[in-house]
């Protein structure tokens, strides 16, 4: 079951409703994140964005002021049909490309006919890859800390740019559609949340 993204600006609010929902819930902290545990034996772990690890009082407030961005870091979504890269400073978006490209799509035809089109697809996506590689490489700068999201072989193929080396891809991953603006700026808010497991009795 994936985790539940919650913006740090609703985290009291989430934890009020879960322990009045499960007849009243204790906090503690374990492991870098902070869990709760309720009457009815239902419980969660929440854990910070950028893989950074809690270690603060047990306490919903502290937490949520504990999810901060950090000073450089960025987004980068891949699919087939598009890519968007982004590079944020804090919460602040510095510069951002969003490109869409056509990949053939797949065809009934046989035969020769068939391994043509899978060819020219196969082309066309790595012709994408590429131009997701180069914007990526000069929008990143120096952010060294990235979220990511779309297709996992589609990102792979654009993090294996000798000039992406240096980047590291934390949680959570991004299951997104072709990126488009508004996807982006979910994107963004979403690497920006809380990733909470919760397990109800």
């Amino acid at each position: 079951m994936p985790s539940v993204l919650v913006p740090a600006a609703r985290w009291e609010r989430w934890v009020a409703n879960f322990a009045t929902g499960h007849g009243g819930a204790s906090l503690s902290v374990s492991g870098g994140a902070l869990c709760g545990e309720a009457a009815d034996g239902s419980h969660f772990t929440a854990r910070l964005p950028f893989a950074t690890t809690y270690d603060g009082p047990a306490e919903a407030g502290d937490f949520a002021a504990a999810a901060r961005a950090p000073g450089e870091w960025g987004v980068l979504l891949v699919r087939k049909g598009g890519f968007a890269v982004a590079r944020l400073s804090g919460a602040t978006l510095v510069e951002h490309k969003i490109g869409q490209r056509h990949v053939q799509g797949r065809t009934k035809a046989g035969g020769q006919s068939q391994q043509r089109f899978a060819r020219r697809r196969d082309n066309q996506a790595r012709q994408a890859y590429e131009a997701a590689a180069d914007h990526a490489a000069r929008i990143l700068g120096g952010a060294r800390l990235i979220v990511a999201g779309g297709d996992h072989p589609a990102v792979d193929a654009v993090l294996d740019d000798p000039r992406l080396s240096s980047v590291t891809v934390v949680d959570p991953w991004l299951p997104v559609p072709d990126p488009k603006r508004a996807v982006l700026d979910r994107a963004i808010a979403d690497a920006q949340a809380l990733a909470v497991d919760v397990v109800n009795a």
